[in-house]
């Protein structure tokens, strides 16, 4: 299923200082009025479709707005019931204001599907019961997803007593506003909420192309032994403080819970930089922290993350770097200063990718489109061969990328570029819920970083 979003969702509903049951009377006609107009007269109403409920709780205008947009965007491909709440000091008691949008998608091989979203404008008093306020608006026999837009209320009630309806709760660790003191509670939730609860960070899921570029350096069978050979890990994160090591931390924490390393203590020094130390099998693995100065980046991503070490006497060194600004010298090397707006090699090699896909498009089609152009019979007069040029394919999309250095042994080094999605929230949650909350990986990585955390 797929659509073109609109600019805005249509108002069905909108009601003042009401209670939960108008809500719900407004709810079943509009989605009885859609039913019966998409049947007609000649066949019965279709069920309604929805895959899931997705309650989105935003702190502020702007995270209402966030909020809202990513779950059209969410809606537009997979049918769900959204309800987004916003705390609003000026209400009292259990009336709120409420307002009910929505979109109808019509894919090409089913029938329509109208994608409500519910918002509600709730007091003070009303946040600490969130689980009464939106049981009456669930779907039975589907999941039910918490995601909660800006930093949680650990430890409030508000948060407590919403946690026991859902099926996994969703953060995003990258805007906590205490990150140290969120990031600490976030590990707790999972020991303290109910068994079957799952737990999801967008965090986690923007760190995917990281441990995918480093797992892939171990996947052959004779770099296997290299996994207990590690003996430095480096990484480099922008920003100052130490709320700003979490995604280091949590990048750190999953090497550590996969090969079984003990924190044993950390040391501090100036300007950020902080050393962490590991005992793995009677070694000492060392992890430094250094913040750097990246200004194209947010405060707490990464840098570049470095893993070096010795197995059956080679040594092996892996470095991935985000966005390497690095310019050619005279000599055959690099320079290491980047000024801004410098072309890099990796940003030009996948401009080059894209030229040379563009030259076989032009190949394949060249007799079609110059026909159209000119109007001339095809194969007279055209260009023998389409010119396209690499730095015209040079956008902004080929910047973000991942540059991956291998060195082993003494052979020469191997290089490997990748482009890095673009980090949109909406497809950063979709990812978390279609492929599951219950992340062992997940958790065992939060706590392990939890304790890098602590331990700084």
């Amino acid at each position: 299923m797929s659509a073109i979003l609109k600019s805005d969702s249509q108002v069905l509903w909108h009601g003042e200082a009401v209670n939960m049951s108008k809500v719900l009377d407004a709810l079943g006609g509009i989605r009885a009025k859609f039913a019966l107009e998409e049947a007609g007269d000649d066949e019965h109403a279709h069920p309604r479709n929805c895959v899931m409920t997705l309650i989105a709780v935003a702190g502020t205008e702007q995270e209402e707005r966030r909020a809202k947009r990513t779950c059209r965007i969410i809606n537009a491909g997979h049918p769900a019931q959204a309800i987004v709440i916003r705390k609003d000091g000026a209400l009292h008691g259990n009336h709120m204001d409420a307002w009910i949008t929505a979109d109808v998608q019509r894919p090409a091989m089913s029938c329509a599907v109208e994608c409500e979203i519910v918002t509600l404008h709730i007091g003070v008093a009303a946040s600490d019961h969130l689980a009464a306020l939106v049981d009456p608006l669930l779907v039975s026999g589907v999941p039910t997803y918490l995601w909660w837009v800006g930093a949680p209320p650990f430890g409030e009630r508000e948060m407590d007593e919403a946690l026991p309806i859902c099926d996994a709760f969703v953060v995003d660790s990258a805007r906590f506003a205490e990150p140290y003191k969120s990031f600490r509670a976030l590990s707790k939730v999972i020991t303290s909420a109910h068994i079957k609860l799952g737990l999801g960070d967008l965090q986690w899921a923007r760190l995917r192309p990281w441990r995918e570029a480093i797992a892939q350096f171990f996947t052959p069978m004779d770099r296997r032994d290299f996994l207990t050979g590690l003996s430095e890990v480096g990484v480099d994160y922008a920003g100052e403080g130490r709320g700003n090591r979490i995604t280091g931390a949590l990048l750190t924490g999953w090497i550590a819970s996969a090969l079984g390393w003990k924190l044993k203590r950390a040391a501090a020094g100036a300007g950020g930089v902080v050393v962490v130390y590991y005992e793995s099998a009677g070694r000492t693995v060392e992890v430094n922290f250094r913040s750097v100065t990246k200004a194209h980046l947010a405060a707490g991503e990464l840098s570049a993350v470095r893993i070096a070490g010795s197995s059956h006497g080679a040594t092996f060194r892996i470095s991935v770097q985000r966005d390497p600004d690095r310019l050619r010298s005279s000599s055959n090397g690099y320079r290491v200063l980047h000024p801004t707006g410098g072309e890099d090699d990796a940003g030009l090699e996948l401009a080059e990718r894209r030229a040379e896909w563009h030259r076989d498009v032009l190949r394949e089609s060249l007799d079609a489109l110059h026909h159209t152009a000119t109007g001339e019979p095809p194969g007279e007069s055209r260009p023998k061969h389409p010119v396209v040029f690499s730095r015209e394919r040079r956008g902004l999309d080929t910047a973000q990328v991942l540059l991956t250095m291998i060195e082993i042994g003494e052979g020469a080094p191997l290089r490997h570029v990748q482009q890095v999605e673009p980090e949109d929230e909406a497809a950063l949650l979709l990812d978390l819920l279609s492929s599951g909350t219950r992340d062992g990986v997940f958790t065992r990585s939060l706590v392990a970083a939890s304790d890098v955390m602590h331990t700084l």
